[in-house]
């Protein structure tokens, strides 16, 4: 019960920061209302003028050394970029009074953005749900093979070294000391996964056919749909990576089902109707690799966050069946 109230008061904290932060937006009589507490928080807003995404940013986030102001800017950046050169349903991103992306309060960087209706399936997904994701990925990587980042834009760059190395921050603790925190039959398998990618990383390389601006994490929590549209969120990973690893996200979760090859097929399918496809040889690799990222975030989250912890051995036990199967 302690951590719960710690995690209350945390939660608190941060909407005070969330209430200073909104009055440098122009937002009429906002009224919040609590949404998650994890790598960022978040909150909705409601006001005369419409509904609105707050979120209060986690320091450190991106990488050691990097700024947070300028990375959740170019984040936006990419954003304001898509809605103005595409017609793909992404959130939209709300400047300050000053005309800033984003504000600091109380020490916290804090952005803002226009809320995105339509419903999650990631519970029970159908073969359509994944055709109409795969189109969207497909157009989401057209238009960021053409794009030209403005002077100073600053995001991850998923390469081995933050899959793997010591680069990346987890509730708090380095992405060593998540490594450790693994069971050991987990740690085992990662660590194989960890030497294979080494290899065919380096052979992929940073080539435009293999290698772009993804949104690095478009499962199906966050991906919305409203009848026939498919509308985005959620891109606070996005980064330089691989076009592989934003195919094998949405895949990752669902490799126990029945239909696996028949959703499989959908998004590929939609993606390759748009887009040429890279090279899938390697997809299964990049599944695995979803797994480490996931299982790491998870083991750093879980030393933060009691319902984390709670749930601590059966998500790695899922893991471990789960990579039993892709690879």
């Amino acid at each position: 019960m302690a951590e719960l109230v710690s995690k209350r008061a945390q939660v608190a904290r941060i909407r005070r920061t969330a209430v200073r932060a909104l009055g440098d937006y122009p937002v009429v009589e906002p009224r919040l209302s609590f949404i998650t507490h994890g790598e960022n928080t978040t909150f909705r807003v409601d006001s005369r003028d419409g509904r609105y995404l707050m979120r209060v940013h986690r320091p450190n986030r991106h990488g050691p050394g990097v700024n947070s102001t300028v990375a959740v800017g170019s984040e936006l950046a990419w954003l304001a970029a898509l809605q103005a050169d595409t017609d793909l349903h992404v959130p939209t991103p709300i400047r300050t009074h000053s005309g800033q992306w984003t504000t600091v309060s109380d020490g916290l960087v804090c952005s803002l953005l226009g809320w995105q209706n339509g419903r999650m399936q990631s519970a029970h997904p159908r073969p359509v749900h994944f055709r109409r994701l795969g189109g969207v990925l497909a157009r989401l990587h057209d238009h960021t093979s053409s794009w030209e980042p403005p002077a100073g834009f600053t995001r991850m760059r998923w390469d081995w070294e933050t899959f793997f190395g010591n680069t990346m921050e987890y509730g708090g603790v380095s992405a060593a000391g998540c490594w450790d925190l693994l069971p050991k039959l987990v740690r085992t398998r990662f660590d194989d996964i960890a030497r294979r990618m080494r290899k065919v990383m380096a052979d992929l390389g940073s080539k435009p056919d293999a290698f772009g601006l993804i949104h690095a994490d478009l499962h199906l929590e966050n991906a919305l749909f409203d009848g026939d549209a498919v509308r985005l969120i959620d891109f606070d990973d996005c980064g330089f990576g691989y076009w592989l690893y934003d195919l094998a996200v949405p895949l990752w979760e669902y490799l126990a089902r029945d239909d696996y090859d028949t959703i499989r097929a959908a998004l590929i399918d939609s993606y390759r109707e748009h887009r040429e496809l890279p090279d899938l040889s390697h997809l299964n690799d990049f599944i695995a690799t979803r797994h480490v990222a996931f299982g790491l975030w998870f083991a750093g989250m879980a030393q933060v966050n009691p319902a984390f912890a709670a749930d601590m051995d059966r998500t790695m036990g899922w893991l471990q069946r789960s990579l039993d199967r892709v690879l």
